[in-house]
């Protein structure tokens, strides 16, 4: 049985009655100042996140993720537009936003090497403003909750990736946040760790009503499994939000199919009418070759196989699948989320505010 993630009892005061919106975003902008010209990584940003959901916020490098999420933090200022924390504004209210608020990022180090892990954790309840022995309550009910017990007195020094990440997990629930901003939270951990990592936000989240939770992944099948809704964006711009089947219903066209047909060389198009056919590479050793489509509702796979033997083609292999969260924002995006966008450079680069 896996422990429950109470609530802090002597951490910040719970409201009487929750938010509706657990984030408000309204018309935000980013302009970062650079030569020869400013870059906006932030277009005019609009969202709403109700109290209590698991939104992911999915897009390409340089689309604007880690740019909105260091707003949303406090941590950086908007150039123009307002955005709100559980009604807490980012700006003129930074320290009710943090203090109701924590932040988990993909391969963050922090801390001090020298100490254990049961000494890195209070070590931040305190930063977090908890009294002792509530704080010394937190870390071991924490540390049995992420699995850390055999590595309680271990130095983090000489902790694994997954091991790290884990306890940097349990460092931001440590003040029993009301809302948790995971950027990429399994970035380069193995399978079993990643799968510890997402299990773990899941049950903290369902275990006191109206927790809410902020994830960026570039994870697709992450987003599918956690995420009530996810956000779509590119270019500083929200392109699309709704749940996962949803967004499919967006992306118009029914099942994908693979075929792989003897042969290398490619049939008529013209004899595929209503299809949009893809070549995959010819593979020399079979001596075969791919083709790829999204048969759409009005035609049948039969159909298609018909006029491929008019055609004198052999087919020596069929799969096919549903549309996939990675087909839906292709589709939307245009590119995928590996390649790159103006907001890259200026992430780590921005220039300097004073909170």
């Amino acid at each position: 049985m896996r422990p429950t993630l109470t609530a802090a009892t002597n951490a910040r005061p719970e409201p009487a009655v929750a938010p509706a919106l657990a984030l408000e975003v309204r018309g935000v902008t980013r302009v970062y100042k650079a030569k020869p010209e400013p870059i906006t990584a932030l277009a005019g940003i609009d969202l709403e996140v109700p109290t209590g959901e698991f939104f992911g916020l999915l897009g390409p490098n340089g689309a604007g993720k880690t740019t909105l999420i260091k707003i949303l933090t406090t941590l950086l200022l908007p150039t123009s537009g307002e955005a709100r924390v559980f009604g807490f504004d980012v700006a003129s209210q930074t320290k009710q936003v943090r203090r109701i608020m924590n932040m988990v990022a993909g391969g963050e180090q922090s801390g001090y090497g020298l100490l254990t892990v049961r000494e890195q954790l209070w070590m931040f309840s305190q930063f977090y403003g908890l009294p002792v022995r509530e704080g010394w309550r937190r870390v071991d009910e924490l540390i049995v909750a992420v699995g850390m017990q055999d590595q309680r007195e271990q130095k983090v020094s000489s902790l694994s990736t997954g091991q790290r990440q884990k306890m940097n997990l349990a460092r931001g629930l440590l003040n029993d946040p009301w809302i948790l901003f995971l950027d990429e939270p399994t970035l380069g951990l193995d399978v079993a760790a990643a799968r510890a990592v997402r299990q773990l936000v899941s049950d903290w989240r369902a275990a006191v009503p109206g927790r809410t939770v902020l994830l960026t992944t570039h994870y697709m099948a992450e987003a599918e499994q956690l995420c009530d809704r996810v956000a779509i964006i590119d270019r500083g711009a929200v392109l699309a939000c709704d749940s996962t089947p949803a967004l499919r219903r967006q992306v118009q066209g029914g099942q994908h199919v693979e075929l792989e047909l003897a042969g290398e060389r490619a049939p008529q198009t013209a004899d595929l009418p209503g299809l949009k056919p893809v070549w995959g590479a010819p593979h020399p050793e079979r001596a075969t070759r791919t083709l790829k489509f999204r048969l759409p509702a009005e035609r049948t796979l039969v159909e298609v196989l018909h006029a491929l033997e008019e055609q004198g083609f052999r087919v020596d292999g069929i799969a096919t699948r549903e549309t996939t969260l990675e087909d839906v924002f292709i589709a939307i995006v245009g590119r995928g989320l590996e390649d790159t966008g103006p907001e890259s450079a200026w992430d780590s680069a921005a220039e300097p505010e004073t909170r």
